[in-house]
């Protein structure tokens, strides 16, 4: 033993008796006695322990900053450690303090013997939480699944932990407590099956942060799309945008595909990414009477002033003939229309130029060729993300006849009925 309990209370009992303590009135004393220096002992030993040496460990680590020293600081793993030692003291006490007291010397000693495996297991706890970070912040375990591991350890670890704490209440080996759970794994597996699965679906949830109460969240296969409002063992209760409920099995959410936007409604912006499909035929080589109308348009004034003094430098370099448009290099109403499509959405003060933007054109189809835009909007939230979206595609709509497209549109009834009247 670290400190001599027993030389302790030996020496309290002597002091009793001599100063005319005997009987119940000895026993109590005696009792009374050493319960009040073991809490002003546990209070000392907590004192000196959390706010003197592990507050001068934490300024030494704050000011120097290593990466394994912050992460033991982070999660605590001294204080946690520290819980052990007043574990021990109190397991070692409670023989010498309960002597006079049987009934309760064993209801003490049950309850220090499960502090101590609690203390043990919080302590462990903490040190994989810190060992984890550790490993993480390395390049050479960067990119392996180290967390599921942990996991994995966690669950075996506490497993050990419940098997002894029950092997203690119960006054039988750890060893007995092993073999009874054998015998009815089976039959508990399949009566317990669902909340089996929800409660290991709630902890891989709860340790890699999967889904929160308030996530907005997208499970297709369940028709499952709005905020997560409850989450039960087995259940996780959405909220859709239509105002109904979807009940989803936790077990689902971990074993199955599904979209949490939180991620999304965390970051700077939230995507659009839609197109406009332009006839092809209407695409064209853009000649002086087009150029000449596009000028007054203020966001393309620099762009064709530069790029037509581009042109007729490179044309007259390579002595282009400028009888046909198709030789050298001509400017096109499409690729016109495309950056004037950039330079509004930068002038656009809801869209985050920070993140990925641009105009594209994708490959073209039946349907026409598809000009698509990809940017995001500062705008996250559902309505005004949509006003935003809107509001850049009308005005897009708007703008294409004015660089002489024409925006494709299936044939409709009317359209058949004019081109016969016309015939």
């Amino acid at each position: 033993m670290i400190i001599d309990f027993q030389t302790l209370f030996t020496q309290l009992r002597t002091l009793l008796t001599e100063n005319g303590f005997a009987g119940s009135g000895l026993k109590y004393a005696y009792l009374s006695i050493g319960l009040l220096c073991l809490v002003l002992f546990l209070f000392v030993t907590l004192f000196i322990t959390r706010q003197i040496f592990i507050g001068v460990i934490n300024k030494i680590i704050i000011k120097r900053k290593p990466q394994w020293q912050s992460a033991l600081l982070e999660f605590r793993v001294f204080r946690a450690f520290a819980l052990i030692f007043v574990a021990y003291i109190l397991y070692s006490v409670i023989p010498y303090l309960f002597i006079d007291f049987k009934k309760a010397h064993f209801y003490a000693l049950i309850f220090a013997k499960i502090y101590v495996v609690l203390a043990v297991m919080f302590a462990v706890n903490a040190f994989l939480n810190a060992l984890v970070s550790i490993m993480e912040s390395t390049r050479k375990y960067a990119d392996k699944p180290i967390r599921s591991y942990k996991q994995v350890a966690k669950i075996v670890f506490y497993i050990v932990g419940f098997v002894l704490i029950l092997s203690i209440i119960l006054n039988e080996s750890p060893l007995y407590i092993f073999g009874g759970f054998g015998a009815v794994t089976a039959v508990f597996i399949l009566v317990f099956r669902d909340p089996i699965l929800g409660f290991v679906a709630s902890v891989q949830m709860s340790a890699i942060d999967l889904v929160r109460v308030g996530d907005w969240i997208t499970v297709e296969k369940y028709g499952a799309d709005g905020e997560v409002t409850e989450i039960n063992l087995t259940t996780i209760k959405v909220r859709n945008w239509d105002k109904t409920v979807t009940i989803v099995p936790s077990y689902a959410i971990v074993s199955e595909s599904f979209k949490n936007w939180r991620a999304m409604e965390e970051s700077e912006g939230r995507r659009i990414k839609r197109h406009i499909n332009i006839k092809i035929s209407s695409i064209k080589f853009c000649d002086d009477e087009l150029i000449q109308r596009l000028q007054s348009i203020d966001f393309l004034k620099d762009y064709l002033k530069e790029t037509q003094q581009e042109i007729e430098r490179y044309n007259a370099e390579h002595t282009v003939n400028p009888g046909n448009l198709v030789n050298g290099r001509h400017m096109t109403n499409i690729g016109t229309f495309r950056v004037y499509a950039e330079k509004y959405l930068e002038s656009n003060p809801y869209i985050n130029t920070n993140l990925t933007f641009m105009v594209r054109q994708l490959q073209a189809t039946e349907n026409g060729l598809p000009v698509e835009i990809y940017v995001f909007s500062k705008e996250k939230g559902l309505k005004k993300f949509e006003e935003v979206a809107a509001d850049i595609f009308d005005h897009l709509l708007a703008a294409v006849p004015y660089f002489d497209l024409e925006i494709f549109q299936n044939p409709s009834g009317s359209d058949m009925r004019q081109l016969i009247q016309r015939s």
